[in-house]
């Protein structure tokens, strides 16, 4: 009888020391489990569009404008405005200097240009007064007021190669004309039959400058 009850405290002591080793580990379980991160629920294609609603959620917002003409429109650059205006024609005036015989050209009442010039003669003097430039022509025929002569166009011609007319009583003109290379040395002399005489470059300048209309005013 003594062995068999010695065999049953035996058995259960086993038994005791399985169920305390048994519970230890469920313990263990138990705090452990908590602290693993939970499973990825779901496929990879999952995860992977979650991604990227996160980044775009971190990413500013861009305030689309709602009307789209208004931005065509501001796309379009605005052209500048012009920092200077030119003269017009009509902002230009001739004034010859009869004592000093030379020409000056006046743009918004400022020199731009001037050049030496011929003048009439005695007894055919340079009419006074303001007049208006009333006809121009490139290689002009020249008809002599005395001798009724006529001279074409042409490297000899006495008018050179442009006309300025101003002034008329008729039969007579009078205006701005070139002048022969050979006879250069005339400019600046009182030589013309009332004309105003200047080198050929400078009179193709002048007529460059002035146009029909152009206020013409000679003075003593």
């Amino acid at each position: 009888m003594a062995m068999v009850r010695n065999e049953s405290v035996a058995r259960v002591g086993m038994l005791l020391c399985f169920g305390t080793a048994i519970l230890s580990l469920a313990l263990h379980w138990g705090i452990s489990d908590p602290m693993t991160s939970p499973a990825p629920t779901g496929s990879g294609r999952d995860n992977v569009a979650r991604a990227a609603d996160t980044a775009k959620k971190t990413q500013p917002l861009v305030q689309a404008d709602s009307n789209p003409i208004k931005s065509l429109l501001a796309q379009v650059p605005i052209p500048e405005k012009p920092s200077t205006i030119l003269a017009s024609a009509d902002q230009t005036k001739v004034i010859v200097d009869l004592s000093d015989r030379r020409v000056y050209v006046y743009r918004q009442d400022q020199v731009i240009a001037s050049y030496p010039t011929g003048i009439g003669k005695k007894g055919w003097e340079t009419p006074t007064g303001s007049f208006q430039i009333d006809n121009m022509r490139r290689n002009p025929i020249w008809r002599h007021p005395i001798t009724g002569k006529v001279f074409p166009p042409g490297a000899d011609s006495p008018l050179g190669d442009r006309w300025i007319g101003f002034w008329s009583d008729g039969r007579n003109k009078i205006g701005f004309h070139g002048t022969p290379t050979l006879d250069n040395n005339l400019v600046g002399s009182a030589v013309s039959h009332g004309c105003l005489r200047m080198r050929n470059p400078d009179v193709r300048l002048l007529y460059k400058q002035v146009r029909v209309g152009t206020t013409v005013e000679v003075r003593q």
